[in-house]
């Protein structure tokens, strides 16, 4: 069992209950899944581009990567209907706390200037969403073998109802949020 599912069974969800008031353990938000998405735009002039940004997302997120295509022709962005643009993985279960954890302890502190997250990235529902400039702040991602730096969106979806609840499950997990926000 990963570290961090172990610790929401034994020390989170307790915690919640007093917090929130509510018995019944399964009124307890919990997480449900991460999406981990990479757009990359230089993929319509160069599909190396796309096809080692897939590498690396497969890399860190231990599952093989999903090839993501444009929806919409946009003549502007020489952009065809179905044409690969980006690249996703949809984690749940064991990997996503694996995910979660290294996210966390590993990733996070190694951002240039990190003074924590912000905690306005709610969408209203208790989902939170991120992004990260570069994926080298994985320790998995080799900088040797990296040739374009490539951000990233985090999508952590939870059973929140509202933001707030949101914003206490993830903050019991040990998410770094900014204090004055």
């Amino acid at each position: 069992m990963s570290r961090l599912m172990n610790d929401y069974r034994t020390r989170i969800v307790p915690e919640l209950q007093t917090k929130l008031g509510r018995q019944n353990i399964h009124a307890i938000p919990k997480l449900e899944k991460i999406v981990v998405s990479m757009g990359v735009g230089k993929a319509v002039e160069d599909r190396k581009r796309l096809d080692q940004a897939a590498e690396q997302l497969t890399q860190l997120a231990g599952q093989k990567a999903q090839i993501t295509r444009a929806k919409k022709s946009v003549s502007g962005f020489r952009l065809r209907e179905g044409q690969p643009i980006g690249c996703r993985v949809t984690l749940r279960g064991k990997r996503m706390y694996d995910f979660l954890d290294r996210l966390i302890t590993l990733a996070l502190p190694r951002v240039r200037d990190f003074r924590g997250i912000s905690a306005k990235g709610f969408d209203g529902n208790g989902n939170y969403n991120y992004g990260l400039s570069e994926q080298l702040v994985f320790p998995e991602i080799d900088p040797e073998t990296v040739t374009a730096t490539q951000g990233m969106n985090i999508t952590i979806v939870t059973t929140a109802n509202t933001d707030d609840e949101g914003r206490l499950l993830l903050r019991a997990f040990g998410m770094p949020f900014k204090s004055d926000d």
